[in-house]
């Protein structure tokens, strides 16, 4: 089992590929949260993963993920309009650990070299808060946020919202406040952006890690 280890990394391919290997032979996985609200290190709780692979500028849709998980506790009315997932839908879903074991593997599977989402750093906040209530620590692993990528290609952007920006982009819309749906959404927004970083004239992996800011200091 993945984490029979106190103190676990995703399982990427970063160690393995040189800064110097064409962004179109890289895979990303691309992934979000749903959770019972923003308080995700104290008493808000994670209920759903989506994720699909993005291997240099094409969205594998093929290749998704999603679970949703049992929080262990009530899902608020608010949450439940908001995503549509009830304590219902929860009811029979595995347990945080379990899904997010199943969503490591899943990363296992697509030799990703990083992960990416829009404002990134809350869904690693949803995982390592749930890992770290079973004890266990998440290092840091590589990753892409794709407002950092918008602050290089397009700096005069300064909102937040992930449909608007995929508007501004001109790239497909799935179901807002699903995990999944936004997952696409962000996969489809993050292929688009690649496209216009690498028709700048970045070519490499380095180069995009640079450029957003990642911890390079993992790939060398």
């Amino acid at each position: 089992m993945f984490f029979l280890r106190k103190n676990v990394s995703c399982p990427l391919i970063n160690d393995k590929l040189p800064l110097s290997t064409p962004i179109q032979d890289v895979s990303f996985v691309v992934f979000d949260t749903e959770t019972t609200g923003f308080q995700v290190a104290t008493e808000d709780r994670l209920i759903e993963i989506g994720a699909v692979q993005v291997k240099g500028f094409e969205v594998v849709e093929q290749k998704q993920f999603q679970t949703y998980v049992n929080p262990n506790r009530q899902i608020s009315r608010e949450i439940t309009e908001l995503t549509k997932i009830s304590n219902e839908r929860v009811a029979g879903a595995p347990k945080s650990l379990e899904a997010i074991t199943s969503f490591m593997e899943y990363i296992e599977e697509t030799k990703s070299v990083g992960l990416v989402g829009h404002y990134i750093g809350f869904d690693m906040l949803v995982l390592k808060s749930e890992l770290k209530r079973e004890k266990i620590n998440l290092k840091k692993p590589v990753t892409v946020d794709t407002l950092d990528l918008i602050g290089y290609v397009a700096p005069s952007y300064d909102m937040r919202d992930l449909e608007r920006y995929a508007m501004a982009f001109g790239t497909r819309i799935y179901e807002r406040h699903s995990a999944i749906g936004d997952a696409l959404t962000t996969a489809y927004l993050f292929a688009e952006l690649l496209m216009l970083f690498y028709d700048r004239g970045n070519k490499t992996l380095g180069d995009l890690l640079k450029a957003t800011d990642s911890q390079m200091r993992l790939m060398l």
